[in-house]
């Protein structure tokens, strides 16, 4: 058992370290006010590698393992969870192809990536959220072709990718055994998108609805068999969840940092707040829950790297962390009391970003039943 990283998994987090501190930190709330990227952030993100995280290395990508992801995705999370959410939906997005795609289909998904483009990830529906059985897009064999009708809702990068991951139902009311996966590129005739989601924290991702009308591609276009898409939606998750992890956990540590250094010059009563008791039990528990989620995600990211079985894990490394960002952002707030409730600090951002973290990629009862199911079946 090894508690140190290599030099190229420091060498990488480092290179996010100083991305982060140069071209995200002193614009993130700037950011999070106007509710986008800034001008030329994502070409920035695209030369630094962060877009191309998850690609293969044979198809021109770093061929990164998990745990140096996560070291990735934990810095990019301390500087602002939505440009992480942007970031990581592209390994998202990948994840179904690298699975089950035919050599053609990786080529054409990860080029698109890898010139510098956003990919997103539609499973969700207005009525299909928790219950994937119950989407309702409709995937009409006609020929080599399908043809798609339906609505999606909550997606991330919806507005601004350029190739997106949609699954659809090919066989009526077959639940989750017609599910399937198909690739759509942008500007195909019948796909488009609908309302942008005005959103309470994560703001600086886009996310949006998509139409799809008639939407008519190639047979080759689908992932895998027909029906194979719950299994691939569900595989695709627990590769993804270790990374809501990281990057819940460097939000975290982004609002512990802040209540920390607020906490000693913080004076009340004659002396830094700091020295209070019932302030030093917070920040104890602060670093804590810190500690222990980051070691979570660390452990389901190794295993995932051995190739073995981490559904479970990658599920309590999600769970545990999202709901860790959640009351340490709060108990920042806390300790920063007045000033911890104003936009004059960033931590009522990190709090507004942070309950995102227990609802995406499986809201964390979800989660706690992915657990059950492990440990009772």
């Amino acid at each position: 058992m090894e508690f140190s990283f290599t030099p190229d998994q420091l060498a990488l987090k480092k290179i996010a370290q100083d991305f982060v501190a140069k071209e995200i930190t002193p614009y993130a709330l700037e950011m999070d006010k106007a509710g986008k990227l800034r001008e030329g952030l994502l070409e920035k993100l695209d030369e630094a590698g962060m877009l191309s995280l998850a690609v293969p290395e044979e198809f021109d990508g770093p061929g990164l393992d998990a745990i140096s992801i996560a070291l990735m995705y934990e810095e990019l999370g301390k500087g602002c969870a939505g440009i992480a959410t942007a970031v990581a939906a592209n390994a998202l997005a990948s994840y179904p192809v690298i699975l089950a795609g035919t050599d053609e289909q990786k080529q054409k998904f990860f080029s698109v990536i890898n010139d510098g483009n956003l990919a997103a990830f539609a499973l969700t529906e207005p009525g299909a959220g928790s219950d994937a059985g119950a989407v309702a897009t409709a995937a009409t064999k006609d020929g080599d072709h399908y043809i798609l009708n339906g609505t999606k809702c909550f997606i991330t990068n919806g507005g601004l990718a350029d190739i997106y991951v949609i699954f659809a139902n090919a066989r009526k009311s077959a639940g989750i055994r017609g599910l399937t996966a198909f690739i759509v590129e942008k500007g195909t005739p019948g796909f488009s998108v609908g309302k942008e989601e005005h959103k309470m924290g994560i703001r600086t991702s886009n996310t949006c609805e998509l139409i799809l009308d008639n939407v008519r591609i190639p047979a080759a276009n689908r992932i895998g068999r027909e029906g194979e898409g719950f299994k691939l939606a569900m595989k695709t998750l627990d590769a993804a969840r270790p990374f809501v992890g990281a990057v819940s956990v460097g939000l975290s540590q982004a609002a512990f940092e802040v209540a920390v250094k607020y906490s000693k010059e913080r004076v009340q009563f004659g002396k830094p707040i700091a020295s209070f008791q019932l302030v030093q039990a917070m920040l104890a528990d602060m670093a804590m829950q810190i500690d222990a989620a980051r070691l979570l995600v660390y452990r389901a990211c190794w295993l995932k790297d051995q190739g073995v079985d981490y559904s479970k894990e990658s599920a309590i490394a999600k769970c545990f962390a999202g709901d860790t960002a959640m009351k340490v952002t709060t108990d920042a707030v806390q300790v920063l009391g007045g000033y911890g409730y104003s936009q004059e600090y960033p931590t009522e951002k990190y709090m507004r970003d942070a309950k995102i973290m227990q609802i995406y990629e499986g809201t964390n009862q979800i989660q706690r039943l992915v657990i059950a199911n492990n440990i009772l079946y």
